[in-house]
């Protein structure tokens, strides 16, 4: 600052080149007063004409500015009545007071003066421009599209100061039209697999088998060249094809009709041929959109199979998947999985196991068999269990007796494991349904075993993964990966009645949901030594379960569709074991094929149980709620809801579930 001011002081100019002069004069007068005296009259007119000339220099300048400011006037003038932009100047209130040309055009009308423009436009509000701006970005006028922008003026009257709102119309109609182009002719792609080709062609005539490949062929591209499509089979069972967004938007409206059009081939084949499709949308690069493709075949075929898949970004919707899946009778898959877990079993520090949140007999069977797996092959293994609950209270009591296991708790298990712990997860593929989410992100050793239908959340990083939803239950899964663990049974008596315990409860006494290998696990469990007596008395309700399972029956009613509705009251003990045991019993009655029990949990929950007879998919109902299962057996909790309001959206998800049937 002092060096700025010490420039400022130093810079020549005439006024102190006037002082320096006067100086001088005053010093030449002090010596001689003649020579002072002119000095003195020449200084003052210097001074004089100095004075005049910064004047006229002011003055100059004034009139300068003033003649801009008046051009700029009229040029702003000009540029606002003959704008190519529609301009509309409104009060507060919306009145109309000055518009330009092109905004009457947009109405073929001159008459807008002192009319309201909420009237003139509308679904128009003109203070919600005000408190969100982006509000407006697409306004619709006789058929064109403009981005609305606005400032906000005071005028500048003495008398009469106020504010005006200044709103700009641009047309954005052409870019949008562009735009819209652009995302309908943009690439999606589609991975297509046949489910059961290899099953369909062995129920088929050699003579036959010709006919069903080239009736597959045929229905696949029949299909995608309707949609202008382009297909290519790169396997015997696999297809890829690209078509446009738009098309796949037309797909969705009509449900993937498709799936119905090939379960509907007839060449001798016993078992109907199904579809699985996963479609990648809105992916940057292709890459990004196979993989999304390939993401969602993956879930498809993970849910069961004979259903399509969209996945866009994080959005996926399901289509289809109503039908049972179809038992796989190869069990090279089980094999192989055996043989894999075995090596990770043999490298890992440590095996930890760990099922869902309030776990049944399938999770606890499950986990007591991959903990026999763990020990025969000399490892520490540990089972995550936080809480027991009456429906498995008998089997963990007789567990925890045998002293032969080892439980731990959540603070134990996170306290224990390491990067090189092998984690092995049975019975969810959620990993907010875990006893312990937060310790799946401390390992990279993940195994997942499960038989449910994959939904939307998956635990996606794990080395191995054995998901298959035609399984009656995990434990049967668990069951066969022990048999190719060993060449010999090594499994103890009561590690064989914990896994037949889940199987049972699972198929509902080998009723539901029981194929060929449900019976071939049990029958090795059985020569193992599971005493079936021993696994009843694991199922044994005291009386008041009974009786309460008993009253929900009572106070069921049919809702219509022959679906029975029933609630548990409040304060009943073990509400979820309760509400299950009832689904359960009223498919017992005469004309009920499907059956919801509500119950609750606590203050601000709700649990719901869904069962079916095979016709009514309980999973698809009860997944809109965000629950899972499987299509005859599912649930669902519903917080921040009460009794009524959980009703109301049960009803509305099975009218939703119909509709889509009937819609297909």
């Amino acid at each position: 600052m002092r060096k700025n001011l010490l420039m400022k002081i130093l810079t020549p100019d005439t006024k102190l080149h006037l002082w320096i002069i006067s100086f001088l004069v005053i010093v030449i007068a002090y010596y001689n007063r003649v020579i002072g005296v002119v000095g003195l009259l020449l200084v003052a007119y210097l001074i004089y004409h100095n004075i005049k000339i910064q004047y006229d220099r002011k003055e100059l300048w004034t009139k300068y500015v003033e003649d801009l400011s008046s051009d700029m006037d009229s040029v702003t003038r000009h540029a606002i009545l003959n704008s190519p932009t529609p301009l509309t100047v409104v009060e507060f209130d919306g009145e109309i007071i000055w518009y330009n040309k092109n905004f009457s055009n947009m109405f073929q009308c001159n008459d807008l003066l002192e009319k309201n423009i909420e009237n003139i436009i509308p679904d128009f509000k003109l203070d919600c421009i005000l408190r969100d701006k982006e509000k407006y970005n697409k306004v619709i006028i006789e058929d064109r599209c403009y981005n609305l922008l606005y400032n906000i003026v005071k005028t500048d009257k003495k008398h009469d100061r106020r504010y005006i709102i200044m709103l700009y119309w641009v047309d954005i109609t052409d870019y949008n039209n562009l735009l819209e182009v652009y995302y309908n002719e943009k690439p999606s792609v589609l991975i297509i697999e046949v489910d059961n080709y290899d099953d369909v062609l062995k129920n088929v005539s050699e003579e036959n088998k010709p006919l069903m490949i080239a009736e597959i062929d045929r229905r696949i591209n029949l299909w995608c060249s309707k949609m202008n499509g382009i297909v290519q089979k790169y396997q015997k069972d696999k297809y890829i094809v690209f078509i446009e967004r738009q098309n796949v938007d037309t797909l969705e409206a009509r449900k993937f009709t498709i799936l119905d059009e090939i379960r509907e081939i007839e060449a001798g084949n016993t078992i109907p041929v199904t579809l699985s499709i996963g479609v990648g949308l809105r992916g940057k690069t292709f890459t990004e959109t196979r993989e999304y493709a390939r993401a969602a075949l993956d879930l498809a075929l993970g849910r069961g199979g004979d259903q399509a898949v969209v996945k866009r970004d994080d959005l996926i919707e399901f289509y289809g998947g109503k039908t049972k899946a179809v038992e796989k009778r190869n069990k090279v898959k089980a094999r192989v999985i055996a043989h894999a877990l075995r090596q990770l079993i043999d490298e890992a520090k440590e095996v930890i196991i760990m099922g869902h949140k309030f776990p049944d007999m399938d999770s606890l069977g499950a986990a007591i068999g991959v903990y026999r797996a763990a020990k025969n092959r000399g490892k520490d293994a540990y089972i995550v269990f936080n809480k027991s609950n009456a429906g498995i209270k008998i089997l963990h009591d007789e567990l925890v007796n045998s002293n032969n296991y080892d439980f731990i708790t959540n603070d134990q298990f996170l306290d224990i494991v390491s990067k090189d712990t092998l984690i092995v997860v049975v019975d969810t593929h959620r990993p907010s349904f875990t006893q312990c989410p937060e310790a799946l992100l401390k390992s990279n050793k993940i195994v997942l075993i499960d038989h449910h239908r994959r939904g939307a959340e998956f635990i996606d990083n794990t080395v191995l993964k054995y998901l298959e939803p035609y399984a009656s239950s995990t434990c049967e899964l668990v069951t066969e990966i022990l048999q190719y663990m060993n060449d010999k049974i090594n499994i103890g008596k009561l590690d064989a009645e914990s896994l037949l315990a889940g199987i049972t409860v699972d198929t509902k006494n080998f009723t539901f949901k029981t194929g060929v290998r449900t019976f071939e696990a049990a029958s090795y469990l059985r020569r193992a030594g599971a005493d079936t007596t021993n696994v009843k008395q694991f199922f044994q309700d005291d009386l008041n379960t009974f009786v309460a399972r008993a009253e929900v029956v009572k106070n069921a009613r049919d809702i219509g569709r022959q679906i029975a509705l029933s609630i548990c009251p409040r304060g009943i003990q073990n509400p979820a074991l309760v509400a299950a045991q009832a689904a359960d019993e009223l498919l017992n009655i005469k004309g009920i094929i499907a059956s919801f029990v509500l119950g609750y949990r606590g203050d601000d929950e709700i649990i719901i149980s869904g069962r079916s007879l095979g016709d009514i998919n309980v999973q698809v109902i009860l997944e809109k709620l965000g629950g899972g299962g499987h299509l005859t057996v599912a649930g669902a909790q519903l917080s921040q809801v009460n009794l009524e309001g959980a009703i109301e959206k049960l009803e509305e998800s099975i009218d939703e579930y119909f509709k889509e049937g009937e819609d297909q």
